[in-house]
């Protein structure tokens, strides 16, 4: 990216839309954790009773969730929009962001599934747009700085190329509205983004500075996940680790020391987010992750 000598002389989306990483200073990584890892104790999922509600368990809101990351020495806590009631309004929005701070947590972000590979005149397009930016609205509202979002599984009809060109162009749109907010957007290597070469085409393609990777550890589909994740570290703006990866094809335990180490050689600063998707109980299997993370991000 260019260098700061040319501050005054140059647009800011000119100066630092991601066609290049992102210039940082150093690497600060932060222990964030995020809903989606307690997605079986929440009421509600996309906006409807949670089937997947165990029965005896505990049950956490939104706010509640946020508690629970101050109580564990969490810096950041991502609220997945799955898991917020259905019509959620501005008072709830405004009271997960009052907890985050009495208890001194940051609302490091929020994800939401759409899918943006549908042609411009789809109506499903606007349907998704829309969705997208009153997320905008509401991270604006919790105070949260990013958003994960997808590029989406091409429709019926629609080449892969296609469906590529279309997310660019969605997202270009989106980005647009989400950085008048301050709010970035994190592409997460999801559905048919698989390997760095086609996240970080579809990054650069959009060419925003409000526009960057979500990197998600555990959703690489490649025979070396570890230098995908070393090729896209630089253009992170959020990353969400899990416990497991695929190596091949074949589950592996993610070496979490290996990947820390990735993220601070690349100069990554920000959050790193467990997604716990475990089938154990998460009340107990996530807190020693936590300790592990906070251990090695220290």
């Amino acid at each position: 990216m260019a260098g700061a000598a040319g501050l005054a002389l140059a647009p800011f989306e000119k100066l630092f839309a991601v066609s290049d990483p992102y210039s940082r200073k150093g690497s600060d990584l932060k222990v964030g954790l995020a809903a989606y890892s307690f997605r079986n104790h929440f009421e509600f999922m996309k906006g409807k009773p949670n089937r997947n509600l165990l029965e005896g368990a505990p049950i956490l809101d939104m706010p509640g969730f946020v508690d629970y990351c101050g109580e564990h020495g969490v810096e950041g806590a991502e609220l997945t929009s799955y898991f917020f009631p259905p019509e959620v309004d501005d008072a709830y929005l405004a009271e997960c962001r009052l907890r985050a701070h009495v208890n001194g947590v940051a609302v490091s972000g929020t994800a939401v599934g759409n899918n943006f590979s549908y042609p411009k005149d789809a109506p499903e397009r606007a349907e998704q747009m829309e969705y997208v930016k009153q997320w905008v609205d509401h991270a604006a509202i919790m105070g949260a700085p990013h958003i994960r979002v997808f590029a989406g599984k091409h429709p019926k009809g629609v080449s892969e190329e296609e469906a590529e060109n279309n997310a660019i162009e969605a997202l270009a749109e989106a980005a647009e509205y989400a950085g008048a907010k301050g709010i970035f957007l994190g592409i997460e290597n999801h559905d048919s983004i698989g390997t760095a070469d086609r996240l970080l085409r579809i990054v650069t393609g959009v060419d925003s500075p409000w526009v960057g990777v979500n990197l998600d550890s555990g959703n690489f589909h490649s025979d070396d996940p570890y230098a995908d994740m070393e090729a896209t570290a630089a253009y992170a703006v959020n990353v969400q680790l899990k416990t497991e990866l695929k190596v091949g094809g074949k589950k592996e335990t993610c070496d979490f020391e290996r990947v820390i180490g990735i993220l601070q050689d690349q100069g990554y600063a920000g959050y790193v987010v467990l997604e716990y998707e475990e089938q154990e109980d998460p009340f107990e299997h996530v807190p020693p992750i936590l300790e592990q993370l906070q251990k090695l991000t220290a």
